[in-house]
């Protein structure tokens, strides 16, 4: 992780949220106490901040430096408002695409994506704010810089977010091998998001249940899956070949 993107010590933590600094996560020592423990505490959870307690041997593979118990990660992006992302990109008339990532864990997964949503001319990525990667050092690596051109939005569930793209006449579509459908039958020619899920367990099934298609990538290995990326691209470029 990239020093310019870490905060460290209790107050320092305090001062960035108190100073409107866009706070990615969060790492607390496990068992710390005290009085300005309890400030930071109350403070991450009115602000709606992500953080994670963890043992000290995370905090010091995370930073050498003397964390003192406390490790946030600075977001190297300032995110954007969900619901006026997709009304600003419904007035600019073109036919819209948002992608929405369930639980994507790993930040260079994160950051691949973010490529190639660039690459493919995607309007918005939106992320849940708990449980998701976090932009790092690494994202913006991988991501070769998109993560600066790509609007990013946060919401607290995915399901609202949804159900409002679905209010705003866009079909979500979901990229699952839970279903029979082929990715090459989806019409992408109308407003789309798509929905990728984590790496390890998909597309959470309550989400599922809210979306108007599933769609699968053909498979004819002995491997079932595909990396989440890669997968994501070939849906990406599915859009791009059907629309162009």
């Amino acid at each position: 992780m990239d020093n310019n993107y870490q905060i460290f010590g209790i107050r320092a933590v305090i001062e960035a949220i108190n100073a409107g600094k866009t706070i990615d996560k969060v790492f607390i020592q496990k068992g710390l106490q005290g009085d300005l423990f309890k400030e930071l505490n109350s403070l991450l959870k009115s602000e709606q901040i992500a953080s994670s307690f963890v043992p000290i041997e995370k905090l010091n593979r995370l930073s050498k430096k003397n964390h003192q118990g406390v490790i946030a990660n600075i977001s190297p992006i300032e995110f954007h408002n969900f619901e006026n992302l997709v009304m600003n990109t419904l007035e600019q008339g073109h036919t819209p695409t948002f992608l929405l990532l369930d639980q994507l864990s790993d930040v260079r997964n994160f950051g691949a994506i973010i490529r190639t949503a660039e690459c493919t001319g995607i309007d918005g990525i939106i992320i849940q704010k708990q449980g998701s990667a976090p932009i790092t050092a690494d994202t913006v690596k991988t991501s070769a810089g998109a993560v600066f051109n790509v609007p990013i939005a946060k919401v607290e569930h995915l399901k609202d977010a949804i159900y409002y793209l679905q209010g705003s006449g866009i079909q979500v579509i979901a990229a699952t091998e839970k279903t029979d459908d082929s990715l090459y039958n989806v019409d992408f020619t109308l407003p789309t998001a798509i929905i990728m899920g984590s790496e390890g367990t998909g597309i959470s099934p309550s989400i599922l249940k809210t979306v108007d298609k599933k769609a699968k990538l053909p498979m004819y290995g002995s491997i079932g899956s595909l990396n989440v990326s890669v997968a994501c691209g070939v849906f990406l470029y599915e859009v791009v070949r059907q629309r162009f």
